[in-house]
């Protein structure tokens, strides 16, 4: 069997590029203001620079329709995770759920997705303030 130093060498040295996975959604708060839901979404994604990065984060409505959407225009390399707040939004009427997901470059949106519910003050990686 032969051995390929050289290979365990590139792995050890640029572990980022070779190894980057889909975008992981680590936590996301909603807060109620001025009669909306304000977002902010905390991402971890291993940036390798511009050609493969997290490049944005977006909230789903249960019947599909993009509620928030927040464009990433650079890598975050050296700032693992990220958070960043988004456009406010309504929640359609009868529901009290929405879906987070996450985007990077090279694998599209992520199989990790995060449901939130506004009726509750808390959940698995989201936290929700309402004030009303």
């Amino acid at each position: 069997m032969r051995r390929h130093p050289e290979l365990l060498l590139l792995l050890l040295l640029f572990p980022q590029p070779l190894l980057a996975g889909a975008v992981e959604i680590v936590f996301a708060e909603l807060r109620w203001s001025g009669g909306e839901w304000q977002p902010t979404v905390t991402l971890r994604h291993a940036d390798s620079g511009w050609e493969h990065y997290a490049d944005a984060w977006r909230i789903v409505s249960t019947d599909g329709t993009v509620l928030s959407h927040r464009t990433l225009y650079h890598p975050h390399v050296e700032e693992q995770p990220f958070t960043r707040s988004g456009p406010g939004f309504t929640l359609p009427i009868d529901t009290s759920r929405a879906t987070v997901e996450a985007h990077d470059t090279v694998h599209g949106w992520s199989a990790d997705r995060l449901e939130v519910d506004v009726a509750l003050p808390s959940g698995p990686r989201w936290l929700i303030q309402d004030n009303r």
